[in-house]
């Protein structure tokens, strides 16, 4: 059975208007995170000593972890940034070796583990778009406008305005020519004030990446 009750409202945004508070849904978690402006945490995610930069939001059921995220950033449900390894040097690879004080051991919890993880950060550029369920491995680095593909497992750097795809991610092709990806790095319209994007919003809807770049740098 279809049901249709006629409402116009965005299914995602449901007549929300964001502000420059951070909108963290009641049933995440964070810590030791920063937030900017515009920004938006889906339901039941996990984010830690992480930075969101204006505008990036997730859809929710999202970990972060050590990560330095850009701005308008799209992360969709079940995209995960930065799972943390586990020693598979050691005789076991489970957590009791390096979480001993929660399993009742003798020894203090081991901080090597967590500064090798604090150490492998993610960081990810502007206007990036990881699709559902995609997962960026440790120490990767994101190149400014690239889209990541639904289920892609991203475990080397992505150049900047790149398509990847696949397990382990691999380049399907570039979202713009070498020139025009030259241009909006130049022209930077992710650092523009809210005046200026409003202002220009009808040629984000209306030019292509590459009639916009040919307009905006001058």
């Amino acid at each position: 059975m279809i049901i249709d009750q006629g409402n116009a409202v965005d299914p995602w945004t449901q007549g929300r208007i964001m502000s420059e508070q951070p909108e963290i849904d009641p049933t995440s978690v964070v810590r030791a995170s920063d937030f900017g402006r515009y920004t938006y945490l889906g339901p039941r995610s996990h984010v830690a000593k992480s930075t969101l930069g204006d505008y990036t939001y997730t859809m929710g059921d999202n970990q972060i972890a050590h990560a330095v995220i850009g701005k308008f950033v799209n992360i969709a449900t079940n995209a995960r940034i930065n799972p943390p390894n586990h020693p598979t040097w050691r005789a076991t690879q489970h957590h009791f070796t390096y979480r001993s004080y929660s399993y009742g051991l003798s020894l203090d919890d081991d901080q090597r583990i967590f500064e090798c993880r604090a150490q492998d950060r993610v960081e990810i550029g502007h206007d990036v778009w990881l699709g559902h369920g995609a997962i960026i491995m440790p120490g990767v680095k994101v190149g400014t406008g690239a889209a990541i593909g639904s289920g892609a497992i991203v475990t080397k750097d992505v150049p900047p305005f790149a398509i990847v795809v696949g397990v382990p991610a691999r380049v399907l092709r570039m979202r713009v020519d070498e020139k025009t990806a030259e241009r909006m790095q130049r022209i930077a319209w992710w650092h523009w004030s809210p005046e200026r994007i409003d202002a220009a919003l009808t040629d984000f809807r209306t030019l292509s990446a590459e009639a916009f770049a040919e307009k905006y740098d001058v």
